[in-house]
């Protein structure tokens, strides 16, 4: 079996689980690549294959649906999303594409997914709509349309299409741009007192405490709490790490500088690094989660000293989440609230800083 049939066939393994039994795709495509021997070039092509296949899922359907006439199976199904993704986002000649993509399928769906193939190189695609176009649910489109105008709402939706690119830190963690621009913003010193009330992986806290700032990180899930030790460890930095509802932290009131909250949230600014989400995120998201939200400011706004910082994060643009709870922090700001959309830089990030009163 040639590399390119391997290739395809561990790609459609991993999309065949993710659509029938809804895996999550990084949590099944990682222990894959590990068992497999493909090379490194062939474990990012199997990597690029998976996460965009599944990104791309609506527009694949409709790219494949008007040359089947009858229903297929789920293996079936993701094959084709597989060949059409190489075809029309991927670009790879019909002959390759077409030839290991049937190499993969099973031997009885074979003669169907080469024909319907076939078919879907030999034209170019027209969507019926934005939201066909760039695969998104509706209702994203529409409230990300509404919360940030159509203009803005459609550079987001594009951008969270392209492939994000990793970024190591100085102590070897993978980070995203926007995460560590975040640490940059809470702007702790040697001796600072920094609460990372919702700290798990532990990806920001460890950045702080970098700086050599006193950082205790807490998350509710003792699980979690265990991320952010071995992230700790892993970076050769101190973090005190507490298993704790963020909404009642335990520690004294005003005990510190900066408490940062980087809330849960539903996450719509961080679609490029979560291919699946998109499908898997419910419209009530974010009005629900924007009540969580308040309760975690009303929570830390007394644990910060006078004079000190509250930092309040969310990888999500929806004003439910973002300027909605924002207004509701009555102190004063430093400066004015940043959307950053999602870019070549990372995630879509949304951050502002209060100043408690002195």
């Amino acid at each position: 079996m040639s590399d390119g049939v391997t290739s395809r066939r561990l790609a459609l393994d991993v999309l065949e689980r993710i659509d029938r039994d809804g895996a999550y795709a990084n949590l099944v495509l990682r222990p894959a690549l590990d068992s497999s021997v493909l090379s490194t070039r062939d474990k990012a092509l199997v990597t690029e294959l998976v996460y965009g296949s599944t990104r791309m899922r609506r527009a694949l359907d409709a790219i494949v649906e008007p040359f089947l006439a009858v229903s297929v199976d789920h293996h079936v199904r993701a094959a084709l999303r597989l060949g059409a993704y190489q075809l029309h986002f991927l670009r790879i000649p019909a002959h390759a594409a077409v030839s290991a993509t049937v190499g993969a399928t099973r031997k009885r769906p074979r003669g169907l997914v080469n024909a319907v193939l076939r078919k879907v190189a030999s034209v170019e695609p027209t969507f019926d709509g934005d939201a066909v176009r760039l695969s998104y649910p509706d209702w994203i489109v529409d409230r990300l349309t509404a919360d940030l105008g159509a203009p803005d709402a459609l550079r987001v939706l594009e951008a969270m299409n392209e492939p994000l690119d990793a970024h190591v830190r100085t102590d070897g963690y993978v980070q995203d741009r926007a995460s560590q621009d975040v640490v940059g913003l809470v702007d702790a010193s040697a001796g600072d007192v920094v609460l990372d009330v919702c700290a798990a992986p532990g990806g920001k806290a460890t950045g702080i405490a970098g700086s050599g700032a006193k950082v205790i990180a807490g998350d509710v899930h003792l699980r979690r709490c265990g991320l952010i030790s071995k992230n700790a460890r892993s970076t050769g930095t101190v973090v005190a790490v507490v298993a704790a509802d963020a909404t009642s932290f335990p520690v004294r009131a005003g005990a510190a500088d900066i408490v940062l909250i980087d809330a849960p949230c539903s996450g719509l600014g961080s679609l490029r690094r979560r291919p699946d989400a998109r499908w898997r995120i419910d419209p009530e998201a974010p009005d629900r989660l924007s009540l969580l939200q308040k309760r975690l400011v009303a929570g830390a706004l007394p644990l910060v000293r006078p004079g000190g910082r509250l930092i309040y994060s969310v990888c999500t643009l929806t004003n439910a989440e973002t300027s909605a709870v924002a207004a509701e922090i009555p102190w004063e700001p430093l400066g004015q609230a940043t959307i950053r959309f999602p870019d070549e830089n990372g995630d879509g990030m949304w951050s502002q800083v209060f100043l408690a009163p002195g």
